[in-house]
């Protein structure tokens, strides 16, 4: 039952690249091909980057430790979703300019923003395997709290990238928010709970 699970959110997960490709291959994207293939791979990044983050606050308050298993997988789809967000931008936007590439990145903030939120969850990916995670024991998880700087960086580059305040982008901005703050206010309480331990041992 838990492989057929598995197998069914790897599946859910590629199907929005699957779908995005049959569009593409018959014609079905938008007037602006390019900003469609860009929006679509960026916001299922960033839906994926949402799940990946709800993960652990989820196994906290219902106590189901299994769904931790799912969280590597989210992670990964949700690199792979900004890669290819990224090469959209880097191969049909800009045609491999690098110079123009370069501008955008230090000019325009909402791209210096995403670029930001890519380069970060790249030592992420690289480092996802179990032997990695072996190799840098306690490290790993210092490492991997990155994420919550990318997350920031990529609710940013969404509100810049539209320019209006209203909508999807204020949604996933807050949602991230309310997901890093969970995560601060666990550490607080877990550190609360440690320190009276050690008073009323």
């Amino acid at each position: 039952m838990h492989k057929a699970a598995k197998a069914l959110a790897f599946f859910a997960c590629l199907a929005p690249v699957v779908w995005l490709g049959f569009r593409t291959a018959t014609g079905r994207l938008g007037i602006n091909p390019v900003e469609d293939l860009e929006l679509t791979t960026g916001i299922w990044a960033l839906r994926l980057l949402v799940l990946t983050l709800a993960i652990t606050p989820l196994r906290r308050i219902t106590g189901w430790n299994r769904i931790i298993q799912y969280r590597r997988m989210f992670g990964l789809f949700t690199f792979f979703y900004v890669a290819l967000h990224f090469s959209i931008y880097v191969g049909l936007d800009e045609f491999f300019a690098l110079g123009a590439i370069l501008k955008d990145v230090a000019k325009r903030p909402f791209i210096t923003m995403g670029f930001t939120a890519f380069v970060l969850m790249i030592p992420l990916a690289l480092t996802s395997t179990k032997g990695w995670i072996r190799r840098l024991g306690k490290r790993w998880q210092l490492l991997h709290r990155l994420i919550y700087i990318s997350a920031v960086c990529a609710a940013i580059h969404y509100l810049w990238k539209v320019k209006v305040m209203i909508g999807s982008p204020v949604y996933y901005a807050i949602v991230i928010g309310l997901l890093l703050a969970f995560r601060v206010l666990w550490e607080l309480r877990s550190a609360k709970f440690l320190k009276t331990q050690r008073i009323t041992a």
